[in-house]
C-alpha cells in the first residue's frame, strides 16, 4: 500500500509538468492536460443573459378604491372642478399647438420648418467633413550617432510618442535569463534571483510557474496545488535555495531596487504572442467584431501549435492573412526551441535571449496601419526598416512610403522636434488658451498641478476655468505618455461649480488615456479637485537615460546661498580655533564664499586671530563647486614636538 501511494504521488506530480511546458526537467511526454475552466465561465456568462430575457417587470397592481376615497370625490364641489377642467383643456390646446408645429418641421418643404431642416442638413455635412479629416502621422528615425538611436512618432508635425536608447543605458526588458535562486523571504512570499548582473531580480511567488514546484511535496500542498488555492501555499514549501529557473525581466531596474522577474515567458513577435507554459488563447480587445475575431480563432486552432504553449492575437492582425499568421508562429516556435536549448547547454547564470535592437521592437510594439511615412538617417536602421514593411500586408504595405532623409540639416531640426523633446524635460507645459500645468515627479507620486494662468482675465470665469481644464486633461494623458511616468498620479484641477463640467473633464481625460498602452485606472474628481491615476510603468523614465544627477545640489533641485555658506564655514573656523594646539587654519573655499568672507567678515576674523593667537588664511579657488570646502588645521610645532619625545 505504501509503495502504491508514493506512485500515485509522483504520477500527480509529473501531470502537473508535463501540462505545464516543462523545458527539460519533464520526464514524460504525457498528452493528457488538465481540465480548464473555460466551459464554466462560459456558462456563467450565458447564464445571466438568459435570465434577463425571461425576466419581466411586474406592473403595480391597482389599488382598490374604498369607501371612503369614493365620499370624498363624491363631496368635491362644481367650483372646485371647473377650474381642474379649464387647465386640462388649455394642456390639450397646447399639446396640439406643439404637434402642429413638430409637423411643419418634419416636412421641408413647408415654410420655415423646410429651411431648419436645410440648415441642420447642412452643419450636419460640414460636421462629417470635419471629422473626415485624417491626421499625417510619420516616423522619424535618428540614428546617425552610434552612440544613441531616437525614434520619434509625428501627428500633423505634433510629436506624440517618443524613443531613445543610449549605449550607456541598455535595456533589459523581455530578456530571458537562466537565473538561480538565492534567497527565499517567506513574509514577502517573495524570492530573489541571481540572473549575471550586479543587482539580484525580486520574483514573487504569484509569477513563479507550477513547474518549477519541489517533487516530493507533501498530500496538503498538493492537494491546495491541485485545487489552485495559491494564497494557502507558503513559497518555502514549493521552492527551494539554490533551484536553476528560467525568468524574464517584467520591469527594469529603478534606482537601488533591482528587475522584477517572471517565470511566465512571453515572446512577443508583431502578430501573436506565444506564452510558453500556459494553455490560454485569445484575440486582442481592440480588435472588435465578433467575426473577425472569429476568423482569428480559426486560423490560429488551424496551425500546429505544441500542447502546452498558450497564444494570444495582437492588434496588429486584424488585416493579416493565414501565411503572415503562420509565418511569425513558426519564427517563434523556433525561438523557443533556441531559448531551451540554450538554457540546456549554459552553465551557470546568464542571458540566453535579448530583445530586438531599438528600431524592430519600436517598430513592432507602436507601428500603426494610419502611418504614412517613414524617414530614416541611417543606412543599416533604414534597410531593418524595409524588410519589416516587406513582412507586412499588402493593404498596410501600400500605404507606408520608407524613405532616406538626405538633407542638410538634421532630421528631427528639419521637422522642429527638437525643441518639443526639450519641453519633455521642462517641468511646465504652457496650454494654448494661456494656463500651464506643473509636473513633480516624487518617490512616492507623481503630482500634477493646473494653472489657469491668463484664462481667468476673461468675462465669463466658469467657462475659461472649464477651457482650461479641458486642454490639461488632454495634455497630461500626452505628457505622461511621453515622459513614461507611472505609479499613483494625483492631479489637482482647477475648481468648477458647474457638475456638468466636471463630468465632462472626466470623460476627457478617460478619452485621451485610451492611446496610452500602459494600463491606466482613473478615479472621481474629488470635491476638492483632485483626481488619482494609477499608470503602469512602461520602462525607466526617459529622463534616466539622458540626465545625471546634479554634482552641485545632489538632487535637491536648491543649493545653499552665498551668506548661508559664508556664515556656516566661519563657526567652523572659530571652532577650530577655540582648540589650543591649532597654529594655522588654511581654508579653501569656492571663489564667490571666498571673497564674501574676505570683504564683509574681515573684522570678525581679525578679531578671531588676536583672540586665540591663531593665522587664518584664506585661499579663493576658481575651480571649487558651490557645495565644496577644504579646512586644514595646523598644530603648534612644540606640542608636535612633545609628543614625538614621549
Amino acid at each position: 500500500m505504501v509503495e502504491k501511494n508514493e506512485v500515485e504521488k509522483k504520477n500527480k506530480v509529473v501531470k502537473i509538468k508535463a501540462t505545464t511546458g516543462a523545458w527539460w526537467k519533464s520526464t514524460t511526454t504525457s498528452d493528457e492536460s488538465l481540465e480548464t475552466e473555460k466551459p464554466t465561465i462560459a456558462a456563467k456568462k450565458k447564464a445571466p443573459k438568459a435570465g434577463k430575457t425571461t425576466k419581466s417587470r411586474k406592473k403595480p397592481a391597482p389599488r382598490r378604491s374604498t369607501q371612503k376615497a369614493k365620499t370624498a370625490v363624491a363631496k368635491k364641489t362644481e367650483k372646485e372642478l371647473e377650474p381642474a377642467q379649464d387647465k386640462a383643456d388649455n394642456g390639450v390646446s397646447k399639446v396640439a399647438k406643439k404637434n402642429k408645429a413638430q409637423e411643419g418641421q418634419k416636412s421641408p418643404k413647408t415654410g420655415d420648418g423646410g429651411k431648419e431642416a436645410k440648415k441642420e442638413n447642412e452643419t450636419g455635412k460640414k460636421e462629417s467633413t470635419k471629422k473626415e479629416i485624417k491626421k499625417v502621422c510619420k516616423l522619424l528615425i535618428n540614428a546617425e550617432e552610434p552612440e544613441e538611436c531616437r525614434l520619434a512618432l509625428l501627428e500633423d508635425g505634433r510629436l506624440e510618442s517618443i524613443h531613445v536608447s543610449t549605449i550607456g543605458r541598455t535595456q533589459t526588458k523581455n530578456n530571458i535569463y537562466k537565473a538561480r535562486i538565492v534567497a527565499i523571504e517567506p513574509s514577502l512570499q517573495a524570492a530573489f534571483v541571481e540572473y549575471g548582473t550586479e543587482k539580484n531580480g525580486f520574483l514573487p511567488f504569484s509569477e513563479i510557474h507550477p513547474e518549477y514546484y519541489k517533487e516530493n511535496l507533501s498530500d496538503a500542498v498538493l492537494r491546495l496545488v491541485e485545487t489552485h488555492q495559491w494564497k494557502k501555499i507558503s513559497i518555502t514549501d514549493v521552492i527551494e535555495k539554490g533551484q536553476e529557473i528560467l525568468a524574464q525581466v517584467v520591469k527594469e531596474e529603478v534606482g537601488k531596487k533591482g528587475a522584477n522577474m517572471t517565470t511566465y515567458l512571453s515572446l512577443p513577435g508583431r502578430c501573436v504572442v506565444l506564452m510558453p507554459g500556459s494553455d490560454s488563447s485569445g484575440v486582442s480587445r481592440k480588435i472588435s467584431g465578433e467575426e473577425k475575431r472569429g476568423q482569428l480563432r480559426d486560423i490560429m486552432n488551424s496551425l500546429e501549435i505544441p500542447e502546452g504553449i498558450g497564444w494570444i492575437v495582437r492588434t496588429a492582425s486584424i488585416d493579416i492573412t493565414k501565411t503572415a499568421l503562420s509565418r511569425d508562429v513558426t519564427y517563434l516556435l523556433k525561438l523557443w526551441a533556441d531559448i531551451k536549448k540554450k538554457g540546456q547547454e549554459l552553465e551557470g547564470v546568464g542571458q540566453i535571449y535579448e530583445d530586438h535592437q531599438s528600431v524592430l521592437r519600436f517598430l513592432r510594439e507602436h507601428f500603426d496601419p494610419s502611418l504614412e511615412e517613414i524617414l530614416v538617417d541611417e543606412r543599416d536602421a533604414f534597410e531593418q526598416v524595409k524588410t519589416f514593411v516587406e513582412l507586412l500586408p499588402a493593404q498596410q504595405k501600400k500605404k507606408v512610403n520608407v524613405r532616406m532623409h538626405k538633407g542638410a540639416r538634421p532630421i528631427f531640426n528639419q521637422f522642429s522636434v527638437e525643441d518639443q523633446i526639450e519641453s519633455i524635460y521642462q517641468p511646465q507645459v504652457n496650454l494654448a488658451s494661456g494656463g500651464s500645468i506643473v509636473i513633480d515627479p516624487t518617490e512616492a507620486l507623481v503630482a500634477i498641478d493646473v494653472n489657469s494662468g491668463s484664462t481667468s482675465k476673461g468675462k465669463n470665469f466658469e467657462a475659461s476655468i472649464f477651457q482650461a481644464n479641458m486642454e490639461a486633461a488632454a495634455e497630461l494623458a500626452r505628457q505622461l505618455r511621453l515622459r513614461d511616468l507611472g505609479g499613483l498620479i494625483v492631479v489637482d484641477f482647477i475648481d468648477m461649480r458647474n457638475k456638468k463640467h466636471v463630468m465632462a473633464v472626466e470623460r476627457q481625460v478617460k478619452a485621451s488615456m485610451k492611446r496610452d498602452k500602459a494600463k491606466v485606472d482613473f478615479s472621481r474628481i474629488s470635491k476638492f479637485g483632485l483626481m488619482q491615476i494609477s499608470r503602469q510603468k512602461l520602462g525607466a523614465p526617459i529622463e534616466a537615460g539622458n540626465y545625471m544627477r546634479c554634482e552641485h545640489c545632489k538632487g535637491r533641485g536648491t543649493v545653499r546661498s552665498v551668506e548661508t555658506l559664508a556664515l556656516y564655514y566661519l563657526r567652523r573656523i572659530q571652532t577650530g580655533a577655540s582648540r589650543k594646539p591649532v597654529e594655522r587654519i588654511e581654508c579653501h573655499f569656492p571663489l564667490d564664499v571666498a571673497s564674501y568672507l574676505l570683504n564683509q567678515k574681515r573684522h570678525e576674523l581679525h578679531d578671531m586671530e588676536e583672540r586665540y593667537e591663531v593665522e587664518i588664511a584664506i585661499v579663493a579657488e576658481t575651480a571649487m563647486k558651490p557645495a565644496d570646502h577644504e579646512l586644514i588645521f595646523h598644530k603648534a610645532e612644540k606640542e608636535e614636538k612633545n609628543k614625538k619625545q614621549t
